[in-house]
């Protein structure tokens, strides 16, 4: 296998372990799909996905993915590796991606559906389709387009440099830049504090957002009512609410949904 599911309690962990690079190819996307399927049967309150070894990913196989492949074929390649791309944007939970190290292609862009990113100081991120003419194909410009603007997603992909995670972090398309010695552990950390929180108020969010993205600040202005107000109902809202009133502020507790 060369993707790992864990559980640490309400967070699951998605590892790529496909050494020597982590290359994405055909069994490696079919085993994420699967993986995210298993996610949606059974959300977990929090998912962060990270990857082993010297680099995150070296992008994808270009021998076993691209080589003799026709415009046909490319096109329903693209639409069932968009669809996985979609799968995760799509889970009802915070979602964070950790780079450890240089993280290319399709984990970039697979790091850009995630809710968030946190990145060791040694990280470095590319756009690098270029080499071969072709376009990020994943939704990577277009999310970059969200997250940092046109220009700067022009920039990514144009140039197809590698960019540092602390360039990237003062430009909003990396959350958080931690220590190398540390990040791991700081990685883990960060998205557990997440998962342990209103999961479903995060949940909210994301639409909010997304409404937002799609419609404006009006449109989002209608959809809060009704999905915060829905809030009211959950057993995280209700069960923090009691323990806010009982022990006071920064000791509530989630563990219904």
């Amino acid at each position: 296998m060369s993707l790992r599911l864990d559980r640490d309690g309400p967070l699951a962990i998605l590892t790529i372990a496909h050494p020597p690079l982590n290359l994405f190819d055909h069994e490696l996307m079919e085993q994420l799909a699967t993986a995210v399927d298993e996610l949606h049967a059974s959300p977990p309150r929090g998912l962060l996905l990270r990857a082993e070894g010297k680099v995150v990913s070296g992008g994808v196989d270009v021998g076993s993915v691209f080589d003799g492949l026709g415009a046909q074929e490319a096109s329903r390649l693209w639409g069932r590796w968009l669809a996985v791309i979609h799968r995760i944007e799509q889970l009802p939970c915070p979602t964070v991606f950790a780079a450890h190290a240089l993280t290319l292609t399709a984990a970039f862009e697979i790091a850009l559906a995630c809710d968030l990113i946190v990145a060791a100081g040694r990280a470095r991120f590319g756009l690098v389709e270029r080499v071969v003419g072709l376009t990020p194909s994943m939704g990577g410009t277009q999310r970059l387009v969200e997250r940092a603007g046109p220009g700067r997603a022009r920039e990514l992909v144009m140039t197809g440099e590698l960019f540092a995670a602390q360039t990237l972090e003062r430009w909003n398309v990396v959350n958080r830049v931690f220590d190398d010695e540390t990040f791991d552990a700081d990685a883990h950390a960060f998205a557990l504090d997440l998962a342990n929180g209103p999961t479903l108020a995060h949940a909210v969010t994301k639409q909010v957002v997304r409404a937002t993205l799609d419609g404006g600040v009006l449109r989002a202005d209608y959809a809060v009512q009704k999905l915060s107000g829905d809030l009211f109902a959950t057993e995280d809202l209700q069960q923090a609410v009691r323990s806010f009133l009982d022990r006071g502020p920064g000791h509530a507790t989630f563990e219904g949904r």
